[in-house]
């Protein structure tokens, strides 16, 4: 069977703003009231338009082919065997990353340069074609890219590129007892962030310069995760101790809810697809046994 090339975006600027303001003119209206203008908003639509247009064109006529939105990734089956294009900003490669289950190969195209860094869409869109053949053909090389898995005690399971956030789903303060490195310590917190070396650059990298650590986070392709708690409160019954961490390949973070409502599990801040943590359930976070494979 010929491979299927599944292409992913998120809605343009201007996309957004129409739906929520009906019209063209409402949209100039409400940009023109914040001193920004339609026109600039239109050619970055064009843009990536145009760009969807040719990488869309450049997929082989005897392949099948596929176009997600972001929003319906979490409803979108992926096929063991697809070439994931991603055409966006960095962001949107952890968004796929955490729904890929076969390792499948992923391309990241940056449509706009000016604006996004590509760290993880390096190409641009005219190499599409050429990068689709390089997989098909066996000859394209690889960047793997550890992802880190969150399972609770029930069974369910989420990934992430860049990291894990365990919970209040409002980041209020959060009691639960955390185990990790040979200790054990009940906390309050708003919080626990577990990264990966992808998402070290991120939120790990906030926390890390916030506290003053000193804690070596990972690289991108090392076979380990660092952990923060984020604002730990000391009192009678919580402690600040087991605050920082790396967790290497075969370690394990388990967290035990205190929470009576609102604890979630969340992956590379996709809020609005969690995990419900009940209170007395157990997560535990590791390194995931699959890796994005990111076409280099």
């Amino acid at each position: 069977m010929n491979p299927r090339c599944v292409v992913v975006e998120r809605p343009t600027e201007y996309q957004e703003l129409l739906l929520r303001h009906g019209t063209r003119e409402q949209v100039r209206f409400f940009l023109e009231q914040r001193g920004q203008s339609l026109e600039a908003v239109e050619a970055r639509h064009q843009l990536q338009r145009g760009h969807h247009a040719n990488v869309m064109g450049a997929v082989p006529v005897e392949w099948r082919r596929a176009s997600v939105q972001r929003a319906d990734l979490d409803r979108f089956l992926f096929e063991p065997d697809d070439i994931v294009v991603v055409l966006g900003q960095d962001g949107l490669v952890a968004n796929v990353a955490k729904y890929l289950e076969a390792e499948q190969a992923v391309i990241g195209l940056n449509p706009d340069p000016e604006r996004y860094p590509g760290v993880l869409v390096p190409h641009p869109p005219a190499a599409a074609a050429d990068l689709m053949a390089d997989v098909a053909s066996g000859r394209a090389l690889f960047e793997r890219r550890t992802m880190a898995q969150a399972s609770l005690d029930d069974g369910q399971q989420l990934f992430a590129l860049n990291e894990v956030f365990i919970g209040h789903a409002s980041h209020q303060s959060a009691r639960y007892r955390l185990e990790a490195r040979g200790s054990s310590e009940r906390q309050s917190s708003s919080g626990v962030v577990v990264a990966t070396g992808t998402g070290a650059t991120g939120w790990a990298a906030s926390l890390r310069l916030e506290r003053h650590s000193s804690l070596e986070l990972p690289q991108p392709d090392d076979r380990s995760l660092a952990f923060f708690v984020r604002e730990p409160w000391p009192s009678l019954a919580t402690a600040t101790d087991l605050t920082e961490g790396v967790l290497p390949e075969n370690a394990l973070l388990e967290l035990v809810s205190e929470l009576g409502d609102g604890g979630v599990v969340f992956g590379d801040g996709i809020e609005s697809d969690h995990l419900r943590l009940e209170w007395g359930q157990r997560v535990q976070v590791m390194v995931a046994a699959r890796a994005l494979r990111l076409v280099h």
